[in-house]
Parts: C-alpha cells; structure tokens; sequence
C-alpha cells in the first residue's frame, strides 16, 4: 500500500495538508526550515498522547455504554434481544451520519475546536440517557450522543496527520485507539458490576460521569495546533474533496476493510451477553461484564501495529489480524468458558491491530482534506458497527452464536479478499507478474 498506489489527485481550494517533511529524524524540507512537528520523546507529545487517550476512553465508553446491558435491558423494557440492539446501532448509525460534516467542520474552525464541542454535547446526553422512559426514547437520545461523537475520531485521525511526524504517525494512532479499547473495556466492566447491584440505569449515569472527567482532562491537556490551517466550508469544495477520496482505490479498500473488521467486532461483542447468560454458562451480569477485560489485548495490539507494519508492511499485517480474527471466531463456538474467552481474546486482538494499520494508512495516503478522508473511513466504520450490531442479533435470534459466528467469518474473508486484490493491483501498476501472492509493504 504505497502511495504511489492510491491514485488521488490534487484539489487546489481543499484544505491543504499538513507541512511535508521527509522524516521524523529532525532533517529539513526544501526550504531548510527543521520539522517542529511533535515526535515520542519530543516537547507536548507525551500530553498529546494522554489527551487524544483520554478522548478515546470517553469516545467508546460512552458509544457502547448499553452493549453489555442489552440483556438487562431487554428484561427492563420487555423487548427483544434485536429489539435492544438498536441502543448500540442507534449511536454507532448517528456516529457515522454525522462524522462527515464534523470533519468538514473541524476543517474551518480547528480541531481541538470539533473535538471538545462535541465531548460536551456528548457527554451532556450521556447524563440524560439513564432517564429515558422507554426504548424509542433510549434509542433517540443515543442517536442523538452517537451523531455528537461524530467530532472526534476524524478530527483526532486529521490532528494527528498533521502535529506529528510521518515515521510517528501509526504509533500515535495506535495509542489513540488503544484508549478506544480501554475505553470500551472500562465502560462494560463498570455497567456490568454496577448493573448488578443496581440496575442498567444507575450503570449508564456512571459511565457518563467518568466521561466527564475525561473531557475535562483532554481539554485542559491536548496541545493547540501548531499546523492547522483553515479550510473552507464551501459545499462544492467538500463534495470535489469526498469525490477525489472515493476515486482513490486504495482509499476505497481500507475504507471497505475497516467497516467489515468492525461488522464482526460489532456482532461480537453486542450478542457475546446474551451466550454467556444462556446454558451451559448462565453468567451474572457482573462476570460479563468482567469479560471485556479482554479488551486490554486490543490496547496492545493496537499499540504495537506500528512495529508490525514495519516487520511486515501494511498488507502483511492486515493478513495476520484477519487470520487472528478468523481463529477467534471459530474457537469461540466451543462449548467450553475458556475456550470462548480465548476466542474473544484472539478476535479482539486481530480486530484492534487491523483497524489501527488501516486507519493510519487513510491518514498517510490522503494528500489533502484529511480530515474528510478521515471522515469517509470512520463512517464506513461504524457503519460496519451498526449493520455488526443488528445483523449478528438477527443471526444469534435465528441460528444461535454460530450464526453470530458465521456472519463474522463472511466479513473476515472479506477483508481477505480485498487485501489480496490490492496486492495483485500493486503488482499489476508495479509491472510485476502475479505469480504468487507474497506480503508487499
């Protein structure tokens, strides 16, 4: 995945991209000027790092604050486990309308700008939701904090692209989407011990007060930008920025592979409850929420994609989280609680490194109006969420946890095929024969 592959083309009136220097090593650019970019070790990097953290723990806290209750939800409210399904689709379908207008926003008023606007929207819902009366209206509120989330993945993708060095840049995202895995590992766990003593409600408000305290620490922390430049609001601009990302091929493929990573993650991890209250486990609801605590593998795995990328390139590492992901899936049919908590351990873990390498790869093929670009992959994303979310319910309702099973295995090989389908497209634009199907960087 090079960017020699990704076949964009240049916009004039875009937002331009960042200042582009070669390296991370303190060498110069053409006009000899040194790259005052952030790198680890580096004056605010370290502050960068924990701020973006902590926007990430918020952002999915509060995004999947009702995926381990579904069941507590479902008995509260007398609907069905689809019925409740729709708490977790409902934000995750609202994340991924709105997030590409936040960009485009992000794009004239400033990143750090988007990104606390929308922490405290979001977070003001998030004080709401426990109170709301019935399932319509518990689905309209979490619609309503998915859409006001829509802020920060982008822009946060776009301010890292632009405040830190190239060679830094999947280690910095990788972080940032550590503190998603923390975050939604957190957010079940506290929901599932709280939820036991005392109810699905009291679970939510607590969430949305950690998340508080998380906005707060990510306002008072994240550096202002240094390389921001604003971009205009014009529509025509926006449209002629979106159509130039959609033309790009390679775009368009790890757009396609982060929305069916996610379509398994999603289907997991919105069902996973339902399986382990049933025969053979019968689990009280604090033990699964105790379960997300596997999401600490996905805090690593994410963490650690940079290096796997440089030992394997890009389209390596996408191969071993999809195989990862896939070993997960079909352990987890076991009848047997360790077998299954192995399986989520190995789904996690393949999930998070494929979405922290495609993710990253979005920001470094995009030569301009990245935070649309951005914006594109975080919508195919939780689109995938939403449609894991919904899909996988019906198939649990219909065929048990191997049809949840099943639907992650079709979006695995799907991921698969469009990773072979770059490689064979690299080697055709390379000269290359295709004789065998080796991992290129």
């Amino acid at each position: 995945m090079t960017p020699a592959d990704t076949g964009a083309s240049t916009v004039v009136d875009a937002a331009p991209a960042a200042p582009a220097v070669p390296d991370s090593t303190g060498s110069t650019g053409s006009t000899g000027s040194t790259d005052s970019r952030m790198t680890p070790g580096g004056p605010g990097y370290r502050r960068m790092s924990f701020a973006l953290f902590l926007a990430g723990v918020a952002t999915f806290a509060l995004l999947y604050s009702t995926q381990a209750l579904l069941p507590l939800i479902s008995g509260d409210l007398g609907v069905t486990a689809s019925d409740a399904s729709w708490t977790v689709a409902a934000a995750t379908g609202g994340l991924a309308l709105f997030v590409l207008p936040m960009s485009a926003l992000s794009e004239r008023f400033g990143r750090r700008t988007v990104m606390t606007a929308s922490l405290a929207v979001a977070v003001t819902v998030g004080l709401l939701v426990p109170f709301a009366p019935s399932l319509p209206a518990l689905v309209a509120l979490r619609a309503v904090q998915g859409a006001a989330l829509a802020g920060l993945p982008a822009s946060a993708t776009a301010y890292l692209a632009e405040e830190v060095r190239p060679r830094a840049l999947v280690t910095a995202i990788g972080l940032f989407v550590a503190g998603n895995s923390v975050g939604g590992m957190s957010g079940r766990v506290i929901t599932g011990w709280v939820a036991q003593e005392w109810g699905w409600r009291v679970a939510v408000g607590v969430v949305g007060l950690v998340a508080v305290a998380c906005a707060v620490a990510f306002r008072l922390l994240l550096p202002a930008p240094r390389h921001f430049t604003p971009g205009s609001l014009r529509p025509r601009v926006l449209v002629r920025t979106v159509r130039d990302h959609l033309a790009n091929p390679l775009l368009r493929r790890l757009y396609a592979i982060g929305a069916l990573f996610m379509t398994v993650f999603g289907g997991v991890y919105t069902v996973i409850g339902y399986r382990l209250t049933e025969a053979p486990f019968s689990l009280p609801q604090g033990l699964i929420g105790s379960i997300f605590l596997v999401y600490l593998v996905g805090t690593v795995s994410a963490s650690t994609a940079g290096r796997l990328v440089g030992r394997l390139g890009r389209r390596g590492a996408l191969y071993l989280g999809a195989g990862t992901t896939a070993a997960g899936l079909l352990l987890s049919l076991a009848p047997s609680l360790p077998l299954v908590l192995l399986g989520l351990v190995l789904i996690t873990a393949g999930f998070f490194a494929g979405h922290a390498v495609a993710s990253s790869a979005v920001g470094k093929t995009a030569q301009h109006g990245r935070a649309q670009a951005s914006a594109l992959y975080q919508s195919a994303y939780y689109v995938g969420s939403s449609a894991g979310s919904t899909v996988g319910a019906v198939a649990f309702h219909s065929g048990g946890w191997a049809g949840t099973v099943g639907v992650g295995v079709l979006a695995v090989l799907g991921v698969v095929v469009i990773t072979v389908s770059g490689s064979l497209a690299a080697r055709r634009a390379a000269g290359t024969p295709v004789r065998a199907l080796s991992l290129p960087r």
